[in-house]
């Protein structure tokens, strides 16, 4: 397995798919990568050569941010919207859609498993 960006790919998928393992890099930069590298998309990762292997990690190191460093600089960026106090902060503190979705109905991935609150009890309910 070719280790690129401390991420082992996958030997027996195509190149293309292979490097989409890596944090940060999705289709279209893979594609992008490979094809300013004039390495063919459809070898698989197994059957590359040390040069292509060598030029591939230069190229990635160079040019994108991946793994933990872009890992690092989202978690900074979310942090700093936190600690400014803006409205997007108080979501991601709070723990509720950023991005102006509706909460109402839906939302379930952000706000977690349903909690049920209990009724109101009614006046009659009270004095008997």
């Amino acid at each position: 397995m070719p280790r690129i960006a401390g991420v082992d790919i996958p030997n027996d998928k195509r190149l293309l798919i292979s490097l989409t393992y890596i944090y940060g890099i999705s289709k279209v930069l893979s594609h992008k990568a490979l094809e300013s590298l004039k390495i063919d998309e459809n070898l698989k990762a197994k059957d590359l050569t040390e040069e292509d292997l060598a030029s591939l990690v230069s190229y990635i190191d160079k040019n994108y941010i991946v793994e933990g460093q872009l890992r690092r600089q989202e978690s900074q960026n979310i942090a700093r919207l936190k600690n400014i106090g803006c409205h997007r902060g108080m979501r991601h503190r709070v723990g509720l859609p950023v991005r102006g979705q509706r909460t109402k109905t839906n939302a379930r991935t952000r706000k977690g498993k349903r909690r049920t609150v209990a009724g109101k009890k009614s006046v009659k309910e009270m004095k008997g």
